[in-house]
């Protein structure tokens, strides 16, 4: 689905407020499964790095940076991941030349590039596996509002362009969780763009250290401001993937929006490039949305890569310190 556009105004309006009763039956499930649950210990170090909001705000690059980080280290990551938008339940290694995102979903096939990802609808047992392959260090791709694998350090990540919206929990607002409850599990945020909604105001009381980053895009950026543009995609927040496009010096002519991990069907996509091809223009997704893409198509369709960039590297060094240390012990 798309988020409506209820959950970023203000309050919410009056669909917010007759969706509230909602609100209070998700909040009892949440608490009634978390209280039920038991957390297991994995018997190695586990970083969860998750949110507060439904959808996009920055989880995947955010993963990916830390585990270059640990990787330079000298550290083995491995990452946990439910395969969101895909059909194996898992326990399965990720491997971006045999699997596709109809299987493993978009998330696995990007994070598999960088470090050895198992998929697992059980986190236990994807635990269990990462370690029986070597891993030194487990680091999950979402997962804060899940109870049944415990965690040593999570890290939450807050779009500085979206915030929390409304401030209210599904489905009256994108909160996953009342804000306090999610806060209470958080040892870090990881503020991503610049604070527009005014969200460090809002968490400023808690006291967590929050560590800032941007999106920094690729070198691909050069060639694609040399060209009319036709951009499109399927995540949390499209209007992220046109800014940063924008913001770069980039024109658009036509921009799509579609529902986070969308799978594309071949018309839709050929309509896109009939009509960059009609225009002189470049037809450009995110990297999430390309392997989404019919086979036949991605080759004609531009991407433009983003990475994480630490506005202060030794912030998150410090965080995960503690954890490196306890690796190298052994």
């Amino acid at each position: 689905m798309r988020a409506p556009a209820f959950w970023a105004a203000e309050r919410g309006g009056l669909p917010a407020a007759a969706l509230t009763p909602l609100s209070w039956l998700y909040r009892a499930g949440a608490w009634s499964r978390a209280g039920l649950a038991r957390p297991a210990e994995s018997g190695l170090p586990v970083v969860c790095v998750g949110n507060f909001t439904s959808g996009g705000a920055g989880k995947t690059p955010t993963v990916l940076a830390l585990a270059a980080l640990l990787a330079a280290e000298g550290i083995r990551p491995h990452i946990l991941t439910r395969g969101y938008g895909g059909s194996e339940r898992g326990p399965l290694r990720v491997d971006p030349d045999h699997h596709d995102a109809s299987a493993v979903g978009d998330e696995a096939l990007l994070l598999a590039r960088a470090a050895p990802t198992w998929l697992s609808r059980d986190r236990r047992a994807g635990a269990a596996a990462a370690q029986s392959a070597g891993a030194d260090l487990l680091l999950m791709d979402d997962g804060m509002q899940s109870p049944g694998l415990a965690k040593d350090i999570c890290l939450a990540v807050v779009d500085g362009g979206a915030g929390f919206g409304n401030g209210r929990v599904l489905p009256a607002g994108p909160l996953r969780e009342p804000l306090a409850r999610g806060l209470s599990r958080a040892q870090a945020l990881i503020l991503v763009g610049s604070d527009r909604r005014g969200a460090l105001a809002t968490l400023g009381t808690h006291g967590l250290p929050v560590v800032e980053a941007n999106l920094v895009p690729g070198h691909e950026l050069r060639s694609l401001r040399e060209r009319p543009l036709v951009a499109f995609a399927g995540i949390g927040r499209p209007e992220k993937f046109f800014e940063t496009l924008t913001d770069s010096g980039c024109t658009l002519i036509a921009r799509y929006a579609f529902a986070d991990h969308h799978r594309y069907k071949p018309h839709e996509v050929a309509a896109i490039i009939k009509q960059a091809k009609e225009r002189d223009a470049v037809p450009v997704t995110t990297e999430k949305d390309h392997v989404r893409l019919p086979p036949d198509t991605r080759e004609v369709v531009r991407t433009l890569p983003v990475t994480l960039a630490w506005r202060d590297p030794e912030e998150p060094c410090k965080l995960l310190a503690p954890l490196v240390a306890r690796c190298r012990r052994g």
